[in-house]
C-alpha cells in the first residue's frame, strides 16, 4: 500500500503549496470580486464563508482529488451503512442512525436496531412529559425542580454544551446542573444548591464503571438517603447505560434505566438517551428537531459533491493547513454566549477522535494529525489570546461562529457582537504594513522618528486564515446541523490520515495505572513498592505526609 505522503495527489498539493505559500489573500480578493460567492456554501440556515483561506480554485480541486484517491466516498457510505469503521474494537459507529429516529429498518447482527431506537425515543418522551408536567414525583410526593447529570467525557460535555446553547428553549420550571469533576469541592458546591426532595439525578455512563462517575453517584446516593431514606434511589435516580445489571445493583429500577448501545461512541452520544437531560430541559419535540438538524447535515454530507460539501471542505481545509502549512492549533471562536461550551465539546470530538499516531493498518504516522483545539467566546478572546492570533509566531486557522439573529430589545449589542467577529476575521486576513502604521501615526501627530520606531511594533502580518459560520439563530435544528457538521469534518480528516477516529486507547492507559496509585495512596505506611518511577513514588509519599498533618 502506497503511503499517504507518497501519493501523487499529495505531492501535487505539496508542489502547489510551495507555489502559492507566499501569495496574499488580500491580493486575491482585489483580483477576484466573486471570491466570496466562489468560496461560500449554504445549507438551510447555515452559511459557511471560507473565502478568507489561503486557497485558490486549484487548491480545492487538488484537495478533492486527494479525497477521491483515499476513497472518501466509499468510507462515507461505510459510515452510514454500518461498516465496522471502528476497526480496533470491531464495531460500527452508528450515531448517525440515531438521527433517523428509527424510521427505516437497519439490522446489526440480525437485529433490527431501528425498533430499539424508536422504542427508546418513545420511552424518553413518556418520561420527559411526566417530569415536565409534574406527574413524576419524588419519594416525598414533590415534583422535580432540579436535574443533575452525573457523567464524564461525552456523557457530560454533550448535554452541557447543548443545554447551554438552547437555554432560550428551556422550561423555567427545571434547573440543570452537571457533575463530572471528582473534586469534592465541586460536588459540595452543587449539592448545597439542591433540595433533595425535588432533585432528579441522571447517571450517564456506558459501562457504569467509570470511576469518577460512579464515585460521585455513590456519594450523592449516600447524601440522598441520609435526607430521604433508603427508598429514595428508586424515585430520584435514572441511569443511561449499556450495562443495566450494574445500574440495577446500584438500586435503580429497570423502568428508570435508558439504553446506550455499544455502537454509540461517547463523543457522539448526545443523539442518544445521553441527551435525556437536554430533552427534559427543552422538551421532546425540540429534541427531535435537534436530531432532524443533524439528519439534514447527514444527507448533505452523503450526497453533495466534495467541492460543495460543507464537512468535506472544512475537513480538507484542516488537512491543507495541518499537513502543508504545519499548523498545530485551530481556534474555535463563537461570538455567542450560548455557545460558550462548544469549544469544550469540539476539543473532545477532534482531539480524542484524531489525536492518533498510528494508521488503521498499524503503521506509525510521520505527519501531523489532529490540531490542538483552543478558543473562547469572541469578545472575551479578543482581550486575551487574539494578540497571538494576529502577531504571534504560530499560524492558527480560526472558525468564527456567528449568530445572525439578534435580541431586538438590545439590538445594538448584537450589532457590536457581529461587527467584532467580522472585524477580527478581516484583520487576520488584511494585517497592517509598516507604511500603513507609519502613516497612521504621523497623522496622529507623532514625529517621524517616534512614528518610525512605533510603527515597527504595529506591523501585523495578516494573511491568516479563517472560516465564518453564520447561523440564523441558535435553534435546536441549527445546533444539530452545526454539531453534525463538525462530526463529519472530523471523520473526513480521519479518512484522509487513514486512522481510526472512533477509538481512544490513549485515554485507557491512565485509567489502568490509577488503581495501583490509589492503593499506595491509601497504605498507612510510607514505603517504596518499586511499582512506580521515583517521581510518582516521591509524589505519593509527599501527598501522604500532607494527609497525615491534617
Amino acid at each position: 500500500m502506497v503511503a499517504l505522503t507518497d501519493l501523487k495527489e499529495w505531492i501535487a498539493l505539496k508542489n502547489h503549496y510551495e507555489t502559492i505559500a507566499n501569495e496574499r489573500m488580500q491580493d486575491w480578493f482585489a483580483l477576484d470580486t466573486n471570491r466570496f460567492s466562489r468560496f461560500s456554501l449554504s445549507l438551510e440556515e447555515l452559511l459557511l464563508d471560507y473565502s478568507k483561506n489561503r486557497i485558490l480554485p486549484e487548491t480545492i480541486d487538488l484537495l478533492c482529488f486527494l479525497a477521491e484517491k483515499v476513497n472518501l466516498s466509499t468510507e462515507i457510505d461505510g459510515l452510514f451503512s454500518g461498516k465496522p469503521l471502528n476497526y480496533s474494537e470491531k464495531r460500527p459507529a452508528l450515531h448517525t442512525l440515531l438521527r433517523e429516529k428509527g424510521v427505516r429498518d437497519f439490522f446489526v447482527n440480525g437485529q433490527n436496531i431501528s425498533l430499539d431506537i424508536k422504542a427508546e425515543l418513545q420511552k424518553m418522551r413518556l418520561f420527559t412529559e411526566k417530569v415536565r408536567d409534574q406527574t413524576w414525583r419524588g419519594v416525598t410526593g414533590k415534583p422535580v425542580e432540579s436535574i443533575v447529570n452525573i457523567g464524564m467525557g461525552g456523557s457530560h460535555l454533550g448535554p452541557l454544551m447543548a443545554i447551554h446553547a438552547l437555554s432560550d428553549y428551556a422550561t423555567p420550571d427545571l434547573h440543570y446542573h452537571a457533575i463530572s469533576n471528582i473534586d469534592s469541592a465541586h460536588l459540595r458546591d452543587i449539592l448545597k444548591q439542591l433540595d433533595p426532595e425535588k432533585t432528579l439525578f441522571i447517571v450517564s455512563s456506558k459501562s457504569f464503571t467509570t470511576l469518577e462517575t460512579i464515585t460521585n453517584a455513590k456519594t450523592i446516593q449516600h447524601w440522598l438517603t441520609k435526607h430521604l431514606g433508603q427508598k429514595a434511589t428508586a424515585q430520584h435516580f435514572i441511569a443511561v447505560t449499556a450495562a443495566p445489571l450494574q445500574a440495577l445493583q446500584f438500586g435503580i429500577p429497570l423502568q428508570n434505566i435508558f439504553t446506550l448501545w455499544d455502537w454509540v461512541g461517547g463523543r457522539y452520544s448526545i443523539w442518544s438517551a445521553i441527551g435525556l437531560p437536554l430533552a427534559l430541559m427543552i422538551g421532546m419535540d425540540a429534541f427531535l428537531d435537534f436530531l432532524q438538524g443533524a439528519k439534514i447535515m447527514d444527507e448533505h454530507f452523503k450526497t453533495a459533491d466534495f467541492s460543495k460539501n460543507m464537512p468535506v471542505i472544512m475537513g480538507l481545509l484542516g488537512v491543507w493547513y495541518i499537513n502543508f502549512f504545519k499548523t498545530t492549533h485551530h481556534a474555535i471562536i463563537p461570538y455567542s454566549h450560548h455557545l460558550h461550551y462548544l469549544r469544550s465539546h469540539l476539543q473532545q470530538l477532534e482531539m480524542e477522535s484524531n489525536g492518533k499516531n498510528i494508521t488503521q493498518k498499524g503503521t506509525l504516522i510521520d505527519f501531523l494529525t489532529a490540531p490542538v483545539i483552543l478558543g473562547e467566546q469572541g469578545c472575551n478572546g479578543q482581550h486575551a489570546f487574539h494578540q497571538l492570533l494576529h502577531q504571534g509566531q504560530h499560524l492558527i486557522p480560526v472558525d468564527f461562529i456567528l449568530n445572525g439573529s439578534p435580541n431586538h430589545e438590545w439590538e445594538h449589542h448584537h450589532d457590536i457582537l457581529i461587527g467584532s467577529g467580522l472585524s477580527q476575521a478581516q484583520a487576520l486576513m488584511r494585517g497592517k504594513t509598516f507604511n500603513e502604521a507609519l502613516n497612521e501615526l504621523k497623522n496622529e501627530g507623532l514625529s517621524l522618528i517616534d512614528a518610525t520606531d512605533l510603527a515597527k511594533h504595529k506591523i501585523i502580518p495578516g494573511n491568516r486564515p479563517s472560516n465564518i459560520l453564520f447561523m440564523n439563530g441558535i435553534t435546536p435544528r441549527n445546533l444539530g446541523m452545526l454539531i453534525a457538521l463538525y462530526e463529519h469534518k472530523t471523520f473526513v480528516q480521519g479518512v484522509i490520515w487513514q486512522i481510526n477516529s472512533f477509538d481512544q486507547w490513549g485515554v485507557e492507559l491512565g485509567k489502568k495505572l490509577l488503581p495501583s496509585i490509589l492503593t499506595d495512596l491509601n497504605l498507612k505506611t510510607t514505603i517504596l513498592t518499586n511499582s512506580h518511577d521515583s517521581s510518582t513514588q516521591g509524589l505519593i509519599d509527599h501527598y501522604k505526609k500532607l494527609k497525615a498533618t491534617i
